[in-house]
C-alpha cells in the first residue's frame, strides 16, 4: 500500500508553539525538534525509528539496562500509547472541544500494558499504525484548529504545542533507545 506523501498545509504556516502554549515541563520534549516543519519532522522519526528497530532479534525487545528498568519493547509500548493519547488530545482541542482531558499515569500503562509478551515485530507494526495515524490527523486541520487550546492535566496546550510534544518525546525515547539498549546488541 502507497503511503500518502506528507505535504505541509499549502495556504499556512505551522509555526512553532510559544512558551505559553503548553506547561513549562514539555519544553524538554519541544526544545529537542528541530526546525519549523512538524508534519516533515514527524514523518521523518518514523522512518529513523524503523531504520533503528528494523532487523532487531525479538530477544533484543526484552532487554533491560538496569534492574527495574523498562524493556526495550516497554520504550517502544510506552511511545504508542503516549501517542495516541496526545493525538487523542490534539484531535479533540483541535475540533473545539473545552472539555478538560485527564491525565494519565505512564507507569500504569507501562504495568498493565502486554508490550512485554507481544512480539517486537507486532510492536514495530503498532508504531507504523499510530504514526501514521497522527500524521493523517494532523495533516487535515485547517489553520485555526492548529492554533486551538485546551485543558490537558490541568494545563493549557494548543495543538500546535501537541504536535511538537508528539515529536520530541519520540525522539527523547529514541535516543535512549539508541545509547542503553541497542549499543553493542
Amino acid at each position: 500500500m502507497l503511503e500518502p506523501a506528507v505535504v505541509s498545509p499549502s495556504s499556512f504556516t505551522i509555526a512553532r508553539p510559544e512558551a505559553g502554549e503548553y506547561a513549562p515541563y514539555y519544553d524538554r520534549y519541544i526544545s529537542m525538534v528541530k526546525g519549523t516543519d512538524i508534519l516533515g519532522t514527524l514523518e521523518a522519526q518514523r522512518r529513523q525509528t524503523l531504520l533503528l528497530l528494523s532487523g532487531r532479534e525479538d530477544g533484543e525487545g526484552d532487554f533491560r539496562y538496569a534492574p527495574g528498568k523498562w524493556s526495550a519493547k516497554d520504550v517502544l509500548g510506552h511511545v504508542c500509547d503516549t501517542e495516541r493519547i496526545f493525538a487523542y488530545r490534539a484531535l479533540r482541542i483541535s475540533r473545539g472541544d473545552r472539555t478538560p482531558i485527564e491525565g494519565f499515569e505512564q507507569d500504569d500503562y507501562v504495568r498493565n500494558g502486554p508490550c512485554g509478551q507481544r512480539p517486537l515485530a507486532e510492536l514495530i507494526d503498532d508504531y507504523i499504525a499510530v504514526r501514521r495515524s497522527t500524521l493523517t490527523l494532523l495533516r487535515n486541520l485547517d489553520e485555526a484548529a492548529w492554533l486551538r487550546c485546551g485543558v490537558a492535566n490541568k494545563n493549557e496546550v494548543s495543538v500546535r504545542a501537541l504536535a511538537y510534544i508528539i515529536a520530541g518525546h519520540e525522539l527523547h525515547h529514541r535516543k535512549i533507545l539508541e545509547e542503553k539498549y541497542f549499543v553493542g546488541h
